[in-house]
């Protein structure tokens, strides 16, 4: 087995001394398009084998195989003018459209649409290449160790990413998949999927009931996700594709929230919904627009709540990760809080401890767990501690799955009511009644233990502005009273 964390050292050790790829985002976009070629091509090698029809969507003289594998093959000019003239060219647009190897070509369409070579030295471009044919992803021990790098690589991107961009630890993934607990024939989707964090988790907690050659089609068709930046899409199709979804062609590449509101209808809605949407950022002017008034917001996060709960199916189950600032925040989040209660059973909310984002934001999370089409009775809390010993997440001591075996055991089942839920140190309840007394305030404490007031700056800057869009709220309101009773001359 190659040394896979050697390797990926060794390569960027390479890209450094390339004038093209100046800085760790550069260095990702580079790395990403051609691991994705050579695993592309490492999974073709092992489709061949089982099945004497299989086509590769690539001609075969743009195959890995064809123009990477060989360590003594093109360098310099001759290697750049082939990437930049032949192979970007050809997988931007002219492959098939038509069948099986059609949806493949389309998913490699997709992929390069918005890729690029950053690298200028042929003969640096062929190193990393020669590095790269180290790694041999249909060897399980190698993909395994990759699967620990591509992590790293996740990581590097968030380093290198925006305000808001969050990449949910797989710890908390396994743990939202586990609750919802999907099916092998429900879709499962995603409309902010990033690098397909929970998308993987569902690929393996599905595949435990894969028993016939057409459950893994089922699994194939129930994996939908889309993301709106093009270097987040091309790792969720490589994690796809690692994770044995060969035609991963229900990950878009496009903004969910592009689409008009009225526009997704019966046909679009799906069974089961986990998503991290990016909050504390602003979309793109006139997104809003394409939301009803009462939902009219230019905050991510909200635009999203309202969508997942128009996309979701009656009886359809929901788990998403939001801020502190959604649970007592005003206006359009009053407004739907306000459907959670009425229009859904919002069961359970898990109260996250600092530093599940850290270093990259301090401001404290929540996972909201909810069923559409029965209104709520009661709302648990749950406050999930650190593990013994911990006072903080970081890279040596990061969130563990096995850190929720409480709250699994506490659980209970919904179709009873969570009969089984006791109040204990960690969780407690509140009623419909009082949420909607409460102005639909959900900012509730642990009643059972003091909470020290955050000196946190990101969260008290969350808090700020969350106050300051409140005052402007109610200064347009009043500004509005005033031209009424002045007969319009405000």
């Amino acid at each position: 087995m190659s040394n896979v964390s050697g390797v990926i050292k060794s390569i960027q050790d390479i890209m450094r001394k390339d004038v093209g790829v100046d800085g760790d985002a550069l260095r990702i976009r580079q790395l990403v398009w051609m691991f994705f070629l050579k695993i592309l091509d490492d999974r073709e090698a092992e489709l061949e084998l089982i099945d004497d029809d299989f086509q590769s969507p690539l001609p075969e003289h743009l195959r890995w195989r064809s123009w990477a594998a060989d360590r003594q093959g093109d360098t310099g000019e001759k290697l750049l003018d082939f990437v930049n003239l032949q192979l970007f060219p050809k997988l931007k647009g002219d492959l098939p459209t038509q069948g099986a190897v059609g949806r493949r070509a389309q998913v490699v369409r997709d992929v390069f649409e918005e890729a690029d070579n950053y690298m200028k030295s042929g003969t640096l471009l062929r190193q990393v290449i020669n590095k790269i044919n180290e790694i041999d992803f249909n060897n399980s021990e190698d993909r395994h160790t990759f699967g620990a790098i591509y992590e790293q690589i996740l990581r590097d991107l968030q380093s290198a990413g925006n305000a808001g961009e969050f990449y949910t630890p797989r710890a908390l993934t396994r743990f939202i998949i586990d609750r919802l607990n999907p099916r092998l024939d429900e879709v499962v989707f995603d409309p902010a999927c990033g690098t397909g964090g929970f998308l993987t988790c569902a690929i393996d907690h599905k595949r435990k009931a894969i028993n016939a050659p057409d459950d893994q089609e089922m699994l194939n068709r129930t994996i939908r996700g889309v993301e709106k930046k093009a270097l987040p899409h091309m790792l969720c199709i490589t994690n796809m594709i690692l994770h044995g979804i060969d035609t991963p062609s229900g990950i878009k590449h496009g903004n969910t929230l592009a689409r008009a509101y009225t526009d997704y209808t019966e046909k679009d809605r799906v069974p089961v919904i986990a998503t991290n949407p990016p909050f504390g950022g602003m979309e793109e002017d006139g997104i809003e627009n394409n939301f009803p008034a009462h939902l009219r917001t230019r905050e991510t996060a909200d635009l999203f709540m309202a969508l997942i709960i128009r996309m979701l199916k009656t009886g359809g189950r929901a788990a998403v990760v939001l801020p502190d600032g959604f649970l007592f925040g005003e206006g359009v989040k009053s407004t739907l809080k306000q459907s959670l209660i009425e229009e859904c059973n919002l069961h359970t909310i898990v109260r996250l401890p600092n530093g599940v984002f850290a270093p990259y934001t301090g401001i404290k999370t929540n996972i909201l767990f909810f069923t559409k089409g029965t209104p709520t009775k009661n709302v648990w809390f749950y406050k999930h501690p650190y593990p013994g010993g911990v006072t903080s997440y970081n890279k040596t001591k990061p969130m563990r799955f096995e850190e929720f075996e409480a709250e699994q055991a506490w659980w209970g089942d919904e179709s009873d009511g969570f009969r089984a839920r006791q109040v204990t140190e960690q969780a407690w309840k509140i009623s419909a009644a009082d949420v909607a007394a409460r102005g639909y305030n959900l900012d509730l404490k642990n009643p059972h233990t003091p909470e020290a007031e955050s000196h946190d700056p990101d969260e008290l800057l969350t808090r700020y502005a969350q106050q300051q869009a409140g005052i402007q709220s109610i200064r347009d309101q009043l500004k509005g009273i005033l031209a009424n009773a002045l007969g319009g001359k405000a």
